[in-house]
């Protein structure tokens, strides 16, 4: 198996920790994790992507320690795809990048797929669709209550009230059967300091508040929701209790989501996967990814 190291860079003005994997001089494959989460989610798709010649790299994403915590306060989705695209760059990344994304990371891949579409060869994302194949998602009464923490993070207790016991519970209910114990010691290292904390629920504060949108990352933002040149394979956990399957496919299985990618583009639910689905389904997720990078 791979060996995993860590390392920093600076990307887009902020230093990135990451972990990595695989032949320096392979082909780049960046992997963006979401919430409530950390790089260490990828550990079990990084040795199958470095064991096919990939350089494979996870960063802790912005304000997830050790990674910094902006000091513009940014958090909307064109930040993280400026990110990406930064962090394509630096790492010496080239055309045959491939980009995979889990929740904010997906949000993030189609950021940075739209924006700057010649810097990835192949492009994932998992268990977040695309915002225009979800504006009636929100609507639906059982999504409502599984969105609770998205409308308790707009509230000034939204920092008292992401400990632990909340992480946990989040993931034994967006995973559930899935044992969570050291994904979620990691989730607590990276939100290990007040400012990490409030840089995780900044990320659902842009999202819902035009008026924390920065106006830089407006290209990147509007690339997000925008039309893909690339092709994308989109993964969804058939139990997934964050984004149920129900709401997001409205029965139309994975023809609903795929309607709403290029041509060319995959989508499938993955039978017994939760919103982790790359953690709780390793194998059958891992193999859909790699048959994906490998035509």
């Amino acid at each position: 198996m791979a060996e995993i190291t860590t390392g920093t860079v600076t990307a887009n003005g902020l230093e990135f920790a990451y972990l990595a994997a695989g032949p320096e001089d392979g082909p780049l494959a960046l992997c963006l994790h979401g919430f409530p989460d950390s790089a260490h989610t990828w550990r079990h798709l990084m040795p199958l992507l470095a064991g096919a010649g990939y350089r494979v790299v996870a960063p802790f994403m912005r304000g997830y320690a050790p990674t910094a915590v902006p000091e513009d306060g940014a958090y909307q989705g064109g930040a993280l795809a400026a990110d990406a695209v930064a962090l394509h760059e630096v790492l010496g990344g080239g055309p045959d990048a491939v980009l995979i994304g889990h929740d904010w990371g997906a949000f993030a891949t189609y950021g940075a797929a739209g924006h700057a579409p010649g810097r990835w060869r192949k492009v994932v994302a998992l268990a977040v669709p695309p915002i225009t194949a979800m504006v009636n998602t929100f609507l639906d009464y059982e999504q409502l209550k599984r969105s609770f923490y998205m409308f308790l993070f707009q509230t000034p207790l939204a920092e008292m009230a992401l400990d632990r016991t909340f992480v946990e519970g989040l993931w034994r209910d967006w995973s559930p059967g899935y044992e969570a114990s050291e994904d979620v010691g990691h989730v607590m290292d990276c939100l290990a300091a007040p400012a990490n904390i409030a840089a995780a629920i900044g990320y659902y504060r842009a999202m819902l508040d035009p008026s924390r949108l920065v106006e830089r990352y407006a290209a990147e933002e509007a690339a997000t929701t925008g039309e893909w040149e690339r092709p994308i394979l989109y993964l969804h956990g058939a139990d997934d209790g964050c984004l149920g399957a129900d709401t997001v496919m409205r029965g139309g299985g994975p023809d609903a989501v795929l309607a709403f990618l290029p041509e060319g583009s995959r989508a499938e639910i993955v039978p017994g996967g939760g919103h982790f689905l790359h953690l709780d389904r390793p194998a059958e997720v891992g193999r859909l990814i790699m048959h994906w990078i490998a035509v």
